[in-house]
């Protein structure tokens, strides 16, 4: 997994609450291995028409056809577990998704693969997508290190993320990297206990 530490990226305002993942990934593209065909996956039936041509969609428009950072209204995320929709966002491009709630399982899920969930008060960020809204194109700054975002204005604003999510994306660990950190213990347990219990073997 890509380590995330810093992040300056054009952000794309989504006013829509309640994004589902059924909107990020529809159910007929669960099971796409994952790869760079998940770009196009994402916001699919948004995106495309039945013949494969564009509609008139945000992430179509330049220059948010290149946007690492949504920022969205509540409950972003929501709706089934499916994992495909961080590979969808994730495949497009996007490292981080600014929001005032998020789908528990989304956000957990997104840890898992190297997009950063960032959850800050309404007023947060409703002002930033206004200020998104009123200057197309604009980037954002994101500091895991030190937890703080930087909107279009340059006011910082602080998140809380929990500490192992947080240092598991800053050294780019999936839950199997993170497993193996305790190889040495596990093998050590496996070995004794294997030496107690030998009927079992």
């Amino acid at each position: 997994m890509q380590p995330f530490t810093t992040l300056n990226a054009i952000a794309a305002p989504f006013d829509q609450p309640n994004i589902d993942t059924n909107q990020l990934c529809p159910t007929r593209f669960n099971k796409v291995p994952r790869g760079p065909k998940y770009a196009r996956v994402l916001f699919h039936d948004l995106r495309f028409n039945a013949d494969g041509t564009e509609k008139d969609f945000i992430l179509n428009r330049e220059p948010y056809r290149h946007a690492g950072i949504i920022v969205a209204d509540r409950n972003f995320g929501c709706g089934s577990s499916r994992e495909s929709a961080v590979y969808a966002l994730y495949e497009f491009g996007v490292r981080c998704v600014i929001a005032p709630s998020f789908g528990d399982i989304f956000a957990n899920n997104c840890g898992k693969n190297g997009l950063l969930p960032v959850m800050l008060p309404t007023a947060v960020v409703d002002e930033i997508r206004l200020q998104l809204n009123a200057q197309t194109g604009a980037t954002l700054a994101i500091d895991l290190v030190t937890q703080t975002v930087t909107d279009v204005n340059g006011a910082t604003h602080r998140f809380e993320i929990h500490s192992v999510r947080r240092q598991c994306l800053l050294e780019g660990l999936d839950d199997v990297d993170r497993t193996r950190q305790y190889q040495g213990a596990i093998e050590a347990f496996e070995a004794e206990y294997k030496g107690v219990r030998r009927w079992l073997y």
